[in-house]
């Protein structure tokens, strides 16, 4: 029962880190002149959403390809987002290596679940894998999108690197439409 116990709490532990995603700001926007960039629980929310629609899209499968996106940052809490130029610099640990730490207390079929799902986000090449890194590179257009409405005028360079990056027909697509509308357009679908 002991061990019970220590799992369920490695667990719980794991959840509870996982809300400092909610707090931790994506940070690379900084470097745009974004004062108070969104966080990483929120971008990796719409990724987990607009992989699923690439994933409908495409063809794969949209829960699978749903859950890689939102695990895919899910390392942040532990080595922060660490901004393009940054990385010249670092060496950071693999995001395997940090989900291996992180879920260590966990419950075992958590450990495993968890570590599979960010392996496979990390080195597979599945339809799902494909769509997951398409929805991180077309959120990141989207979100440099709505700053530049905004009024944060260095996000081009972001907007030119995910659209140069996206691979399938249906992120390509969405993309180029994304960027010949508003972020209030949908709208008017909708509205008289």
């Amino acid at each position: 029962m002991a061990d019970d116990t220590g799992q369920a709490k490695g667990t719980a532990g794991f959840l509870l880190e996982m809300g400092m995603l909610k707090r931790a700001k994506r940070s690379g926007w900084w470097i745009a002149g974004v004062k108070d960039p969104e966080t990483i629980a929120e971008h990796s929310f719409r990724v987990g959403l607009i992989g699923s629609v690439l994933a409908m899209m495409e063809g794969a499968d949209p829960a699978k390809t749903a859950l890689l996106g939102l695990w895919h940052d899910t390392q942040e809490t532990r080595v922060g987002d660490i901004p393009h130029i940054g990385r010249r610099y670092l060496k950071a640990a693999s995001n395997e290596k940090v989900t291996a730490d992180q879920v260590s207390a966990a419950h075992p079929a958590v450990r495993e679940g968890a570590q599979r799902i960010v392996e496979e986000y990390e080195n597979g090449d599945s339809p799902e894998v494909i769509c997951a890194h398409d929805a991180d590179k077309l959120e990141c257009l989207i979100q440099a999108i709505e700053y530049r409405e905004q009024g944060y005028s260095n996000v081009q360079g972001w907007i030119d690197s995910s659209l140069a990056n996206l691979t399938t027909p249906s992120a390509q697509a969405l993309a180029k439409a994304a960027l010949d509308m508003t972020s209030v357009e949908w709208q008017k679908t909708y509205l008289p």
